[in-house]
């Protein structure tokens, strides 16, 4: 929780420096884009390796300008989240992510009467939570797994789905104005409908006058193969041989059949670019691609899924899994 109640999250109020999209993003956009020219520790790092999706940019990009509450669907791992971060991060424009798993409450968002001691007296105060802070606040929001969020959740932020829908805490009769500079994203594994595949375990049906609300809709697919390839090898540069190029090329291939798999309910586990990632590095640490699969991804699968992971490997490596596949290639 965040007792960031008097926390400035920026020095500045107003975004105040006009981006640049085709130098910055590689789009050209007929509206135009404003950042902040300074920094602030809320703004997230920027990743110079990140590859921006054209549509799924266009979209966030609107969000920030336009103030219009952006909602980005996709599968599980295809960075959903981490596309809006790295907007707001060239941006300049703070921003914080919230999990709406079904850990997170009412008040964890609105806040709660908390014991202070004042001028050596104990007394009750109501703390904000992180709702109202950031609202009050220049912040990008981002609500991940916006479908899993509980009821009581879903009723408390349907309040400021509106732009410049105020925020009324019931519990102190405060109505909160949004900051000029508040925006709101939400990421999603459906699009509102619930999990109509079986595939994500916690997921809601979102009512309609919540979907109204989202104003764009984005969809992220995970990237082709090639450009994949050249984000594992700008994180891992060691591999930039053409025989590492190579193995680089059979572990996302393999990543590609576990999300196949994902897709048509074979496998519950999914490889994302991020373990892809993880795997390479285990590789170039322990030497044998093979071992490192099975600490990076194979131990994490459900038992009785095993074989078919294995039978993947098998396909993109010509080599059965536990044959010492090694990464001689790397450089």
């Amino acid at each position: 929780m965040h007792n960031n109640n008097n926390k400035i999250t920026h020095s500045q109020n107003e975004p105040d420096l006009v981006i640049d999209t085709k130098k910055i993003f590689n789009i050209e956009i007929n509206f135009e884009v404003k950042g902040f020219s300074e920094s602030s520790d809320y703004v997230p790092e920027i990743d110079p390796s990140y590859r921006f999706d054209k549509d799924t940019t266009q979209a966030i990009l609107a969000g920030f300008s336009k103030n219009r509450r952006v909602m980005v669907q996709g599968y599980h791992g295809t960075g959903k989240s981490t596309h809006i971060e790295q907007v707001a991060a060239r941006l300049n424009w703070p921003c914080i992510r919230v999990n709406l798993d079904s850990h997170i409450s009412r008040i964890d968002l609105i806040g709660k009467d908390a014991i202070v001691i004042k001028d050596g007296t104990q007394v009750t105060e109501f703390k904000e939570g992180i709702l109202p802070w950031a609202v009050q606040n220049p912040m990008a929001l981002v609500f991940d797994e916006y479908d899993a969020g509980r009821a009581d959740v879903m009723f408390v932020i349907q309040r400021v789905l509106e732009s410049g829908g105020k925020l009324t805490l019931l519990d102190t009769n405060k109505v909160i104005s949004p900051h000029n500079s508040f925006r709101l994203f939400a990421t999603a594994n459906t699009v509102g409908l619930g999990d109509t595949t079986g595939l994500y375990h916690g997921t809601q049906q979102i009512n309609q006058g919540q979907m109204d609300r989202w104003s764009i809709v984005a969809s992220l697919n995970y990237l082709p193969v090639d450009a994949e390839v050249e984000i594992v090898l700008a994180k891992v540069p060691s591999w930039k041989t053409d025989t590492g190029k190579q193995t680089i090329q059979k572990m996302v291939s393999l990543a590609g059949l576990t999300r196949n798999g994902f897709m048509s309910g074979d496998i519950s586990t999914i490889m994302s670019p991020r373990t892809v990632i993880t795997w390479a590095e285990n590789a170039e640490i322990l030497g044998d691609v093979s071992l490192s699969f099975n600490l990076s991804f194979l131990n994490k699968c459900d038992d009785i899924e095993r074989d078919i992971v294995k039978e993947y490997f098998q396909r993109c490596f010509d080599a059965n899994l536990g044959e010492n596949v090694k990464a001689s290639e790397v450089g």
